[in-house]
């Protein structure tokens, strides 16, 4: 997961999230020691719309810093943050800017999606997380994980997990003194009692995963 996009000004955690914590520290002895031992977790956000979108794609595959570097050369071009703008902007620009090939192919899949109507900000925010998902999905280029990261962080819903994180898969493993990695599918069954609060559940792995590697929280 990056923290490229994160917004500079960090909101405070929310009253909901807040007794979502309360309740995951009641469920998990290891949830609960995270803040203990990592400091108060940061509440970080995404822009929702396309932005957020191709924030996701600007993180797939590649360390935080070399993504937060991506983004700021991207957010210097006029109108990269918009459908319109972004798809004014020819590939050598972008190319310019760190994006590789195949992520200046599918950030156009995202703005010609928003800018066909096929997305919309509003259409999103009122879909339940599987729908959403899947329309995401839909767009080439846009993945669960990148789909699950937008509901995460942009619309900050409560009980997304992206089970398929690394970094996730690794701070679980950490935590629960397990011997390799959790697939996917056994991260998610690990994350079954967490409900309704998976989504705080995921922000605090990738705060105990930043702690491990000595980041400071931001």
């Amino acid at each position: 997961m990056t923290t490229a996009t994160m917004r500079a000004v960090m909101p405070p955690t929310p009253p909901a999230a807040r007794r979502g914590l309360l309740r995951l520290a009641r469920v998990d002895a290891d949830l609960a020691r995270i803040e203990r031992e990592a400091g108060p977790l940061p509440w970080r956000t995404r822009d929702t719309g396309f932005s957020g979108l191709l924030s996701a794609i600007v993180g797939q595959q590649i360390s935080n810093q070399a993504a937060a570097a991506i983004w700021r050369r991207l957010c210097a071009l006029e109108g990269c943050r918009t459908p319109h703008g972004f798809l004014q902007l020819s590939d050598d620009t972008l190319r310019a800017a760190g994006l590789s090939r195949p992520k200046v192919t599918h950030g156009r899949a995202v703005a010609q999606a928003f800018a066909d109507g096929v997305l919309a900000s509003e259409t999103l925010a009122a879909m339940d997380d599987a729908a959403a998902v899947a329309a995401m999905s839909s767009v080439r280029g846009l993945g669960v994980w990148s789909a699950e990261i937008y509901l995460l962080f942009a619309l900050q819903r409560a009980d997304v997990f992206p089970a398929g994180d690394l970094a996730l898969q690794a701070a679980a493993a950490d935590l629960k003194g397990l011997p390799a990695r959790p697939s996917a599918k056994a991260l998610r069954e690990m994350a079954a009692p967490w409900q309704p609060h998976r989504a705080v559940a995921a922000r605090l792995l990738w705060h105990w995963w930043r702690h491990l590697s000595g980041k400071p929280p931001e």
